[in-house]
């Protein structure tokens, strides 16, 4: 596997973006506070760096922290990661403060959104969940994005527990530890 095809998942193309630098102070608000997911390496990261490289155009680019590979967990096999239709919002886009979790639901046959302060739906989530199943939210590519060409947004992926089962109950458990205590700090 060549670098640039093991790196390919931690450039993330910012062409589309109208306001490019409101996306850029929206997405440092989350740097080393969600883990991010690479696929073509298998790899979940906890310690990292977000960049925009002048000579890489209109990318982002997340580097590792070299010397912190504790911070970094191997062979998470993409099938232990899924959607979830959660979204991190600036609470400017619904003219309220702070950031907020939007919440897909149907009503009369319709897909719509509630919003609610972030901490507070990460709560309740994790409230409904059984213990052994957590909400354990991170980031690939693609989940930087803008609504209506004008507010930047992060959609949520999570790492299932269940579904790492070549990996020890230690592993799992620092895993869902490491996640679980970066939550917080998310304002």
């Amino acid at each position: 596997m060549s670098t640039e095809q093991a790196n390919n998942d931690l450039i993330w193309d910012m062409d589309e973006f109208q306001h490019r630098q409101m996306a850029t102070e929206f997405v440092k608000r989350f740097e080393n506070k969600l883990c991010v997911y690479s696929g073509s390496v298998e790899q979940l990261y906890s310690n990292y760096n977000i960049f925009f490289p002048e000579d890489e155009g209109r990318k982002m680019v997340i580097l590792p922290d070299p010397y912190a590979y504790h911070d970094t967990f191997q062979s998470v096999p993409e099938d232990a990661i899924q959607m979830t239709g959660l979204t991190i919002v600036p609470g400017e886009l619904i003219g309220r403060q702070g950031l907020h979790l939007t919440i897909p639901f149907k009503s009369d046959g319709k897909k719509k959104y509630r919003a609610v302060p972030l901490q507070a739906g990460l709560r309740a989530i994790n409230k409904r969940r059984p213990a052994d199943k957590p909400f354990l939210p991170i980031l690939m590519k693609g989940d930087l994005r803008e609504i209506e060409s004008k507010v930047p947004a992060l959609h949520l992926h999570s790492i299932r527990l269940d579904k790492l089962g070549s990996r020890s109950a230690l592993e799992r458990s620092g895993i869902q530890q490491v996640i679980s205590q970066k939550l917080p700090a998310i304002q």
